[in-house]
């Protein structure tokens, strides 16, 4: 019998999916600006609160891909356990987070999905409070490029579990 890289019987767990395509190959001066700009929004940001960006996106965009990435990097950065799977249901884990990082995940949000109306106001103002411009400028852009991602990965349907942090990051 053999096992999956989590040392479960294979046998028991229903077929890996295949992606639709392989859009990076396809589509490489695409990908390309993807990682330049992935790069440009991590600048000047905690990589902890990166991560918890990036996990709560892909959460609310069903991005099974993009939650194995970053749940896996947010680890390799030293995050807890306990504080990512409270990440889904973190309205009634407040305890677990700073209010900066509540602030930050409530923008997240927001932006995520705008298909509910729009960004508003006391959840724009409040992340104003806790991060200066040029950070909020960058918070701003590192939830707009996992929103982007995510879009690429679930429309691919990019297979989740073979990512290692020591990969190239997105």
């Amino acid at each position: 019998m053999t096992t999956n890289e989590h040392h479960h019987p294979t046998s028991d767990y229903a077929p890996e999916h295949s992606p639709r395509m392989q859009w990076a190959e396809l589509a490489p001066d695409v990908f390309k600006a993807m990682v330049r700009l992935e790069t440009a929004s991590r600048k000047g940001l905690d990589p902890i609160l990166a991560e918890l960006v990036k996990i709560r996106s892909s959460q609310l965009n069903h991005c099974a891909f993009c939650l194995d990435m970053h749940t896996k990097d947010a680890l390799a950065a030293g995050e807890s356990i306990e504080r990512i799977i409270q990440l889904s249901a973190w309205e009634e884990s407040r305890h677990f987070y700073t209010e900066r990082e509540i602030a930050a995940i409530e923008l997240t949000e927001a932006v995520t999905v705008l298909t509910d109306g729009f960004v508003p106001d006391d959840v724009y103002e409040k992340a104003a409070k806790h991060f200066e411009e040029a950070e909020l400028a960058q918070l701003i852009a590192a939830i707009t490029v996992i929103n982007a991602w995510n879009r690429f990965s679930v429309a691919t349907r990019m297979v989740p579990g073979h990512y290692s942090p020591s990969d190239t990051k997105h």
